[in-house]
């Protein structure tokens, strides 16, 4: 009596950590269901399967109501012999997966908790072995488990549990992340986590050079290489990275204007308001809001507000695109996956005030003339 008792708070302390993780991983990929379709159109595309958005956006949905809903059965003590299977499957491929991550490097990182805690491969795949670890201890202590409610009610309560993490998930995607856990979330400046403190750690390189002579080839180090020596010549440099130094939150954002050039620090350094349109490609823009899009425009113009439009389509797209929907805004070029980051809105509005962000919103809650004027005359 006294070992199974030992047994079901072992069981109890295993369930929740385990549980816990799971729940923590489901919901912080929940809030933001498009990033984690990035992430996995990143697997597939670094295993050779390019356009897979749609596919990716599937999987995204069903891997978080999956890993959700195996965390909330754990936790709460439902359905234990079915779920701790299902997680037996579901660690049984995220395991070795992760392992060849960390071997092969083909991502920086797995995504496992979403962009609220970033981890290594390596990382992620040492927690994996703890979470391994844990689940074997759940088989050997719920093997004299006893069910505290009755198959229905508790069928009852895994279903409101995977409505509700479905729930997170289409709200989330149909607007924005209702928690912001990137680098441009409102509130953040965006030309102070571009900067890189005095005294930060810099990149280390290991630096050899190539000579030749009389036909071989031969890698010196810089504090062996011939330098007066010139029966030797020089072939070429190698600059092995050993260590990363510090990266800033953000390291790529900018804003090139063909008929403006580099705009960056004009935008950044503007005291007054600026709207953003941010639109990753314009071919797969939402096209039903671009009128309201552009009467933003007009009313940011006689207001004297700095309005500009941000693609990581090329040129010719772009003089399509406001030639087709008579788009007057000035569009430039910025890196693709800075765009995703910004915002989760394919068109979305970013409203910033000195590098500041101030506002943002999906193409389904763009603001009216009434609303964006309340806030700029505030």
């Amino acid at each position: 009596m006294k070992k199974q008792k030992v047994y079901d708070i072992l069981l109890l302390i295993c369930r929740i950590l385990f549980g816990g993780t799971f729940i923590f991983s489901g919901f912080v990929k929940a809030v933001d269901p498009l990033g984690t379709a990035y992430k996995i159109s990143d697997y597939l595309e670094a295993f050779g399967f390019p356009d897979t958005y749609y596919l990716a956006l599937i999987a995204s949905f069903i891997l978080i109501i999956v890993e959700f809903l195996i965390g909330f059965n754990l936790f709460l003590g439902l359905d234990i012999k079915r779920t701790k299977w299902l997680a037996a499957a579901f660690m049984a491929v995220m395991t070795p997966l992760t392992l060849y991550l960390a071997i092969e490097n083909p991502i920086s990182d797995c995504g496992c908790f979403g962009d609220a805690i970033t981890l290594s491969n390596w990382q992620t795949f040492y927690k994996n072995i703890v979470l391994d670890v844990i689940l074997v201890a759940i088989f050997i202590f719920s093997a004299k488990y006893h069910e505290w409610l009755q198959p229905l009610p508790s069928f009852i309560l895994s279903c409101i549990g995977i409505l509700a993490i479905f729930a997170v998930e289409m709200y989330c995607y149909r607007h924005l992340p209702i928690i912001d856990f990137r680098p441009y979330k409102v509130g953040n400046n965006i030309a102070e986590l571009s900067q890189i403190p005095e005294g930060a750690p810099a990149d280390e390189y290991q630096i050899s050079f190539i000579y030749e002579k009389d036909g071989v080839q031969k890698e010196f180090s810089l504090a062996d290489y011939p330098a007066n020596d010139s029966t030797w010549v020089f072939v070429e440099q190698k600059s092995v990275l050993l260590k990363q130094g510090y990266i800033p939150p953000i390291h790529d954002f900018s804003l090139q204007i063909p008929e403006m050039g580099d705009i960056t620090d004009l935008l950044l350094e503007n005291e007054d308001y600026t709207l953003l349109v941010i639109s990753t490609k314009l071919d797969k823009a939402d096209k039903d809001v671009q009128p309201k899009i552009n009467e933003l425009y007009n009313f940011a113009m006689a207001n004297n507000v700095d309005f500009y439009g941000m693609t990581a389509s090329l040129e010719d797209d772009v003089i399509k695109f406001k030639q087709d929907y008579k788009a007057e805004y000035p569009i430039g070029q910025t890196d693709e996956t800075t765009l995703k980051t910004i915002i989760r809105s394919n068109p979305g509005i970013v409203l910033i005030k000195q590098g500041t962000v101030v506002k943002k919103w999906h193409y389904n809650d763009i603001p009216s003339i009434e609303e964006l004027n309340e806030i700029i005359t505030r």
